[in-house]
Formats: structure tokens, C-alpha cells, sequence
């Protein structure tokens, strides 16, 4: 009912399981998933990693009722793009739908590097290449990269490496593009993956 009210939303479906909403996402688009964790047949992070692994769309915002790090880290890693509690207040919800839909991550890279260094020993293990080794980059691609993963904003960035906000996004947005991650949260994942930093260990 929040949703449908706003005029640039609209529900186009709606499943009570996981499997149900795999099987809804075939014949129907859609920009955003809202899911849940705890389901019957199919729990929500395993259809969260379904759906992200076969696209870039939708993009999935979790809203749950469990406060946890390790269903957050869970989420987070099978690719959803966001992470919220049901309590949060419907303009709440609604913002992060949007931000979801604009390309960002609810979730903040700083928080998504503390949920890292608690569970890194989850991690995927790195590729067999050397650590850091990031051949589809640029250097100052990969110099981004590294401090995006560190948790560090825009304007951080820009402050760090001399250059305007607009350079950075424009970088950040390469980076995606070539790495093929979904948004900055999904770029600190990655970083951690490829051995380019490591649990509680800053480069610069």
C-alpha cells in the first residue's frame, strides 16, 4: 500500500517463498526486489543469490526483522545491493528504494568493510593470481578501488588522491562497469575476494 501510493512506484507482483518469487521473476520485470530473509522452501538469501547471478536487474533491498551481522554479511555477499530493518519508517524504505534503484547501496561501504573484517574467514578464497592483481584496471583504477574498499567516500577519495569528486565517481562507475559489480558495496566485496585488502589491514 506504501509503495503503490508514490507515483513513481509500482507493484507488479508479489510471492510468499523464495522459490515463488524466482519462479514470478521469469514473466514479469522489475527493478527492485524488497525480500525477505526468512522464508519457507527457498530462504531469501538464496534467492537473492539466484537473482543476482543472473543479472544485473533487478537489484535486491532486504528488509528483515532480524538485526544481525551475520544475516547482513549473508546478504550482503549473495549481492543484494541493500540491508534494512521492517522497523524502519516507510520514508525510510522508500529512500533506500530509491537509492537502491539509482545505482547505490543502501548500506554503507564503511560498514560492509567492518562486516568483512569480522567474517572474512567466509570469504570465497582469493583466485590463484597474485594478491591485488586487478588486470582489467587502470592504476589509478585499482588505487580507487583500494580506498573504496578501505570505506572511504567521494569526497575522501578526492581529498586523498587531489582530484574532484566528479574524477572519482567517474572512475568508481569504470570500475563497476569493468569489474561488473553492481555498486560500491559489491566493489568492497570484490576487494576483499581478489586478496587487494585484507581483514583489518589499511594500505595508505
Amino acid at each position: 500500500m506504501v509503495l503503490d501510493r508514490q507515483p513513481d512506484m509500482t507493484v507488479v507482483g508479489e510471492a510468499g517463498d523464495g522459490a515463488e518469487a524466482l519462479r514470478l521473476l521469469r514473466g514479469i520485470e522489475a527493478d527492485i526486489v524488497v525480500m525477505d530473509l526468512r522464508m519457507p522452501v527457498l530462504d531469501g538469501v538464496a534467492a537473492t543469490r539466484h537473482i543476482c547471478a543472473a543479472g544485473p536487474q533487478p537489484r535486491v533491498l532486504v528488509l528483515t526483522t532480524f538485526d544481525t551481522d551475520q544475516e547482513a554479511f549473508a546478504a550482503l555477499q549473495a549481492g543484494a545491493s541493500g540491508f534494512l530493518l521492517k522497523s524502519v519508517p516507510p520514508d525510510d524504505l522508500l529512500a533506500a528504494i530509491r537509492t537502491v534503484a539509482g545505482g547505490e547501496a543502501v548500506v554503507a561501504p564503511r560498514i560492509t568493510r567492518q562486516l568483512l573484517d569480522r567474517f572474512a574467514d567466509r570469504l570465497a578464497p582469493p583466485p590463484a593470481r597474485a594478491p591485488g592483481d586487478v588486470p582489467e584496471l587502470t592504476d589509478r583504477e585499482r588505487e580507487v578501488l583500494l580506498l573504496l574498499a578501505q570505506g572511504l567516500s567521494n569526497n575522501e577519495i578526492g581529498e586523498r588522491l587531489q582530484v574532484a569528486d566528479a574524477t572519482v565517481k567517474t572512475h568508481v562507475g569504470r570500475i563497476l562497469a569493468k569489474l561488473g559489480l553492481r555498486d560500491r558495496t559489491q566493489a568492497v566485496i570484490f576487494a576483499y575476494e581478489s586478496g587487494l585488502i585484507r581483514p583489518g589491514l589499511d594500505f595508505m
